[in-house]
């Protein structure tokens, strides 16, 4: 599959579509259940996601951490689900805990809206991160999380191409 399109669509928002050749169901469980997630979204080589509890309906929690295996540096995101509509769409909130990494994506959280959509055995996926401030996003964006992303998204890619 072609590699994630990021644009910046409005001054808090960051648009990321990625499209995976794979039912909308398969995509769904990836997002959806910890052990899947914790596979696909561990982060660029030589880091691990030692912490994935989510508890994925209206009203849970979810907290996600890295690490990284050379100098043990951390990082994370926790959050909170708004939510859910199966294999269509996830909305969380979600706050960003720099850990000891030194850098800044806004003290406030942010508002994540994941769609689903298969079209012929292909899912695109569409993910708006919706920041508080316009320096938030733009915080964010330079840390180049979209590419970190793109990193995790061809993890799902091999992740989805094993034999269920």
């Amino acid at each position: 599959m072609k590699p994630a399109e990021a644009s910046l669509p409005s001054d808090t928002d960051v648009l990321v579509t990625r499209s995976f050749d794979a039912p909308v169901s398969l995509v769904w469980r990836a997002y959806m259940e910890p052990e899947l997630m914790r596979r696909w979204c561990g982060g660029p080589p030589g880091w691990s996601m030692p912490v994935c509890e989510m508890d994925m309906r209206v009203g849970g929690k979810y907290r996600w951490r890295w690490r990284s295996d050379e100098n043990g540096q951390e990082f994370g995101f926790t959050g909170e689900v708004l939510e859910v509509s199966p294999h269509a769409r996830i909305v969380h909130t979600q706050t960003f805990d720099a850990g000891d990494l030194g850098v800044s994506m806004g003290s406030k959280p942010s508002i994540i809206t994941v769609t689903f959509q298969e079209t012929k055995g292909i899912t695109r996926v569409t993910t708006t991160i919706r920041y508080a401030s316009k320096a938030d996003r733009d915080a964010a964006f330079a840390t180049g999380m979209t590419d970190g992303m793109e990193m995790s998204y061809k993890q799902l890619d091999a992740l989805l191409a094993q034999p269920a």
